[in-house]
């Protein structure tokens, strides 16, 4: 009864925002009528608004409502629009905007914030976004702040970043959530040059592009760079949070950093930082990655929640250090948690399976992630069924199965079958798998130098020759080997 007594205390507040249940909404709704309120429109907006955006999950209650008003107020409406374009159904908001549209009200800054948002969501729909951005310029939004950030997003969301540097160009007044937002957006489509020289050039720099940057490093290959710039944003002083470190993280299994990754570790724990269940899953696949698969499940256990990325994280990791038979009881302990697995677990169970030589298993697992849990098969599933065949000898199966997958085989699953030809003594099935690799990427030296080696393994000399002839005429250079040096990137 409390949210009835504020209602009839404060009719013009958010009223809605003491209720706890649809039962508490529903009798403030009848006071509405009681009282002669439901034609006040500014206050039935309100109503429906406050509903909409603190009790989301009543959010049909709200829609309804306003579909009683025969004008909400654009505030409303935005509400409205707010809060499905954090829903799972954010085409919804432009039912909302079409109705401000319809109005004689004229849509605002607020409209499209969120309207941009939603169709950052929506990037299928083809030239949506395009639409949304070309509406504000003709109500004249296009040069407020949060209109502008949300139009970075979204065109980064799209992957058109010529698109992104144009409207970043006509923007006059640069505040620091613009420049962040773009830093960000131009890490995470890889143009990293660019984004530096934005980071460089902004005279305030907080976490978050600090983060954006070093993240940017990380993803698209270069980890020295993403540490040595986590150790600058460490010198300044700034705050480093869980978003921060599990880059460090990133970055340290890439290298097969395992002490600076130790060292990671403890400096989370020296920080005090929270080991949620993402930053969990970095640690444990750092650890795995770089060998130390003992201190890998140390941390799984230890996590207080996990996902299914979790536990596919660790099983992948056990596999991978060629702990197959310990993959299958972490497989069987996942189900008994209830935890459903997903397309990611079975690479991993895969893996196990072929480290561990259990052909028959191995297929099990494949057809039930089909016919028991309805998943269609990826490359990798498939380049793992390949990889537990040739493992075991079954060279003529794997062959078979490479030459029924529904796609193009990609290099790894003939890689895999060419690295097993090898230990068999197969130098057919050898020459061909090379070969395959070879007409895949034409211009890595890496392909010609395996087919190479098969030939100089089973000593055809005169076809080594050719294959070195055949680089150089197609202007093949084999790239020199780089090792890196744990010491070079710890952080100090």
């Amino acid at each position: 009864m409390q949210a009835l007594r504020n209602f009839l205390t404060h009719p013009t507040i958010s009223i809605a925002e003491t209720c706890k249940s649809l039962g508490e909404i529903n009798q403030i709704h009848s006071q509405l009528l009681v009282n002669g309120f439901v034609n006040d429109i500014n206050l039935v907006s309100k109503f429906a608004a406050s509903i909409a955006l603190k009790h989301p999950h009543n959010v049909d209650y709200s829609v309804r409502l306003l579909n009683q008003c025969e004008n909400p107020t654009v505030f409303a409406l935005n509400s409205l629009i707010r809060v499905y374009s954090k829903s799972p159904t954010p085409e919804k908001s432009f039912d909302f905007y079409k109705r401000i549209v319809e109005s004689n009200e004229k849509p605002d800054n607020y409209t499209f914030t969120f309207l941009i948002k939603s169709s950052a969501q929506l990037i299928m729909v083809k030239n949506l976004g395009l639409a949304v951005h070309g509406a504000a310029l003709k109500y004249g939004l296009d040069q407020d702040p949060h209109v502008q950030s949300g139009l970075i997003n979204m065109y980064a969301q799209m992957g058109f970043l010529r698109a992104l540097k144009d409207l970043f160009s006509d923007i006059h007044e640069r505040d620091l959530v613009i420049q962040t937002a773009m830093v960000v957006a131009c890490a995470r489509l890889g143009d990293i040059v660019f984004a530096r020289q934005l980071f460089d050039e902004m005279p305030d720099k907080d976490v978050v592009s600090w983060n954006a940057m070093i993240a940017g490093y990380v993803q698209f290959g270069e980890p020295l760079k993403g540490l040595e710039l986590f150790g600058m944003m460490e010198t300044k002083g700034l705050k480093v949070n869980e978003v921060s470190m599990i880059s460090v993280l990133s970055a340290c299994t890439q290298l097969g950093a395992l002490d600076t990754g130790r060292w990671a570790h403890r400096y989370i724990a020296s920080k005090g930082l929270q080991i949620d269940v993402t930053l969990g899953s970095a640690l444990v696949d750092m650890y795995a990655k770089c060998g130390d698969i003992k201190m890998a499940m140390e941390v799984f256990w230890e996590m207080k929640e996990k996902n299914v990325y979790s536990w596919s994280g660790a099983m992948g990791g056990l596999a991978m250090n060629g702990y197959g038979e310990k993959c299958f009881e972490l497989f069987d302990l996942m189900r008994q948690e209830n935890i459903m697995p997903n397309e990611v677990t079975f690479t991993s169970v895969l893996k196990g399976c072929s480290v561990a030589g259990l052909v028959e298993q191995g297929r099990k697992h494949f057809e039930s992630m089909i016919n028991e849990y309805g998943f269609e098969p990826r490359i990798e599933h498939y380049g793992c069924m390949v990889d537990l065949y040739a493992r075991s000898g079954r060279l003529d199966e794997a062959l078979n199965f490479l030459n029924r997958m529904p796609f193009a085989p990609h290099v790894e699953a003939w890689g895999a079958l060419l690295n097993a030809s090898k230990i068999y003594n197969d130098v057919e099935m050898a020459e061909l798998a090379s070969r395959k690799m070879v007409e895949l990427e034409a211009k890595n030296d890496g392909a010609y130098v395996q087919l190479s080696n098969v030939y100089a393994d089973f000593k055809k000399w005169d076809s080594v020759d050719g294959v070195r002839n055949v680089m150089k005429s197609k202007r093949v250079v084999k790239v020199p080997g780089v090792s890196v040096i744990d010491s070079r990137v710890r952080t100090n």
